[in-house]
């Protein structure tokens, strides 16, 4: 994968993986990392989850200050929603289904609210598939 690319799916990597903590750890409050702990366990855990996903924008910073910079935006933009598609997948298949150390929302709707989050990650991968297909045709 080239370096622009791998910038850009390290970048939505980490933009997603931190607009969930943001968002569904902190905003909402939903869950943490670790449901399964008192708070101030859960809040260690996802300042880790953050100080993670921090660094992984850091290395695809990097990557993109070194990518061509006669890459397309479809490369970026396809590659991004790659990332952010993979990582919600991924995190929605390892965290919530078989580990089940969070949900979405715990609570009576959880397997719905899980498998929402799950149907938006493979939004996001077809969608970022798309885009590159078309920048590897065109």
């Amino acid at each position: 994968m080239k370096t622009t690319a791998m910038g850009s799916f390290l970048f939505g990597v980490g933009m997603i993986g931190m607009l969930d903590g943001i968002v569904f750890h902190q905003i909402l409050q939903w869950h943490s990392v670790n449901m399964h702990t008192d708070r101030v366990h859960q809040i260690i855990s996802d300042g880790v989850f953050h100080l993670f996903v921090t660094l992984i924008i850091f290395v695809a910073g990097i990557l993109l200050w070194k990518g061509n910079p006669q890459d397309t935006p479809r490369t970026f933009w396809g590659s991004f929603l790659l990332g952010a598609g993979t990582f919600n997948l991924l995190e929605g298949i390892v965290n919530h289904h078989l580990l089940q150390i969070h949900h979405v929302k715990p609570g009576a709707q959880q397997f719905l609210f899980d498998l929402s989050y799950d149907v938006v990650a493979l939004l996001l991968l077809v969608t970022g598939w798309l885009v590159r297909r078309r920048t590897t045709s065109a």
